[in-house]
């Protein structure tokens, strides 16, 4: 009797994190669901990759059009496709754009899981349900590390946003039996991170200063720290998660904590240049309230999962550095690179 093959839904696909939690699926043997919304421009870069290695009689990877804003195509989707698991990975996630558009950020990251549980609950499938939570949620919290009893106390729309999402998780598994996790994840990084946000846009920027094609770098707080964690890695605590027998949260998080200046350090350091002589500050990348520390206590993922970080810190920044200052080669010399 042939093996079943699992079918796993995933929105927010073409996301840093979705991207690397197809690609762990695929090769778990996953028949792969994505959920893109229809837009002007075809936003797949960070899976094309994927697409093309697909072979014609094995396509495990398709796209289907819905959007967390909809429930009539998120009803249509789970009947359709009858997914075994679902990862919830889309939202407007940008922290301090959450300010400029509070509405929308609690539209989609808080409403758009309702509906995605709402279409679950109204299938009547036993469908595993994973809610990507964020370290956001905690903000101020009074306790330092910060691990799954913490009292939650968010600093920004997105962070009340997720929040709202948390809460809805657990209390459609406790009031309906339906299996859902929420995966509290520290900041996780990589080469595919969106260069708005911090990391990226410092070792992007970086990769430019060095070909000569940027003068300077302009940040806010360089304070603020941060527990930074591999992306590839924590996709592999979502999927944990969901082949447990009884459903439940974890924080996933290294438990260290750098600041963005040490990133500047590390990453400048490594590419040969002085950050100081490039970094200016620009008062317009401030939070109007800020985080000063987060520090994540994965203890119970490490007892429970078995699950640990494997890329440290400094070999976090050295590949976003080498991918970037790569990429900005090819942008300039073409395909080959630089030629000497």
């Amino acid at each position: 009797m042939a093996k079943k093959i699992k079918k796993a839904l995933i929105t927010g696909i073409t996301g840093q994190d979705g991207s690397y939690l197809a690609e762990f699926l695929l090769k778990k043997g996953y028949m792969v669901y994505g959920l893109i919304r229809r837009s002007s421009s075809f936003n797949t870069s960070r899976i094309d990759h994927i697409y093309q290695d697909q072979h014609e009689k094995d396509v495990r990877l398709r796209l289907i059009y819905g959007d967390l804003n909809d429930a009539s195509s998120l009803n249509r989707i789970v009947k359709q496709i009858k997914p075994d698991e679902i990862y919830n990975l889309g939202a407007q996630s940008h922290v301090r754009v959450s300010f400029d558009i509070p509405e929308y950020t609690a539209e989609i990251t808080a409403l758009g899981t309702t509906r995605l549980l709402e279409a679950i609950r109204d299938s009547g499938l036993k469908t595993k349900f994973y809610q990507a939570s964020s370290s956001e949620m905690f903000g101020n919290a009074a306790d330092n590390p910060q691990s799954e009893k913490t009292m939650l106390y968010p600093r920004s729309p997105y962070g009340a946003a997720k929040v709202y999402s948390y809460w809805m998780a657990v209390n459609y598994r406790e009031a309906y039996g339906m299996f859902c996790c929420n995966g509290i994840l520290f900041n996780h990084e990589s080469p595919r991170r969106g260069e708005t946000f911090v990391t990226r846009k410092i070792t992007m920027a970086l990769a430019r200063i060095k070909h000569g094609v940027q003068k300077y770098l302009y940040l806010g707080n360089l304070d603020a720290q941060r527990d930074w964690g591999f992306a590839g890695d924590y996709v592999e605590a979502m999927w944990l998660m969901l082949q447990q027998k009884k459903p439940d949260d974890y924080v996933i998080a290294t438990g260290e904590t750098y600041s963005v200046k040490d990133f500047l350090k590390e990453a400048f350091g490594y590419a040969g240049l002085d950050w100081k002589k490039y970094v200016k500050f620009d008062k317009r990348y401030l939070r109007p309230t800020e985080i000063d520390c987060l520090i994540g206590d994965s203890s119970k993922a490490r007892k429970v999962l078995k699950w640990k970080p494997k890329v440290d810190f400094k070999g976090l920044v050295h590949m976003m550095v080498d991918a970037d200052m790569k990429l900005v080669e090819q942008e300039l010399y073409g395909t080959k690179g630089k030629t000497e």
